[in-house]
C-alpha cells in the first residue's frame, strides 16, 4: 500500500502539506461510504472525477453531495465535448482506479477543477489511492497539493 499512496504524501508535501492516511477495513469507496467511516456529513468527501474534454482528461474535485454537470464542466474548460472517463481512461491519466482516486500525485499533470461548495468546509476527507484509505484536508491545502482552480460545476436540479 505504501507504494500506492508515497505519489499522494510527495505532492502534498511539494506543497508544504502534510497527510495523516487513515484506512478503513468496511472501504471508502463511494462518498457515503466514506462519510459513514469517518463520520462526517457526505458534502465534506472530495470526489476525484476524471472527466474527458475534447480527448484530454482533467479531474473535477466534486463535493460529495453534488454531481459535476459535464456542461458547465465544457463551459469552464472551453471544451466542445466533456464526457466522464471510462475506468481504463481514469486509470491511465491518474494510475488510480476509480474508488481510490486521490486529487493529487497523479504520474501527469492534469488540469483540475475544485467544486466551490468544497470550500464551505473546515476539513474535506479525500481517497488516498486505495478503495479503503482517506485523509483530511483543509479546503485551502485541497487547493493548493491539487494545483485546482475553485469553479461553479456542480449539476443544479
Amino acid at each position: 500500500m505504501a507504494s500506492r499512496i508515497d505519489p499522494i504524501v510527495n505532492a502534498a508535501a511539494r506543497a508544504g502539506v502534510s497527510l495523516s492516511i487513515r484506512t478503513f477495513p468496511e472501504g471508502t469507496r463511494t462518498a457515503a461510504d466514506a462519510a459513514r467511516a469517518v463520520s462526517c456529513e457526505i458534502g465534506q468527501i472530495v470526489k476525484s472525477l476524471v472527466f474527458m474534454a475534447d480527448g484530454e482528461p482533467i479531474l473535477a474535485l466534486t463535493s460529495g453531495s453534488n454531481r459535476a454537470d459535464p456542461s458547465r464542466l465544457a463551459a469552464l474548460l472551453g471544451a466542445n465535448k466533456v464526457r466522464r472517463a471510462s475506468a481504463d481512461e481514469a486509470r491511465a491519466a491518474t494510475g488510480y482506479a476509480i474508488g481510490g482516486t486521490p486529487p493529487f500525485g497523479h504520474p501527469r499533470r492534469l488540469r483540475v477543477l475544485v467544486d466551490r461548495d468544497l470550500l464551505a468546509w473546515e476539513v474535506l476527507w479525500a481517497a488516498a489511492g486505495t478503495p479503503d484509505s482517506v485523509f483530511p484536508i483543509g479546503p485551502d491545502q485541497l487547493l493548493a497539493a491539487s494545483g485546482g482552480e475553485a469553479s461553479d460545476l456542480k449539476q443544479l436540479d
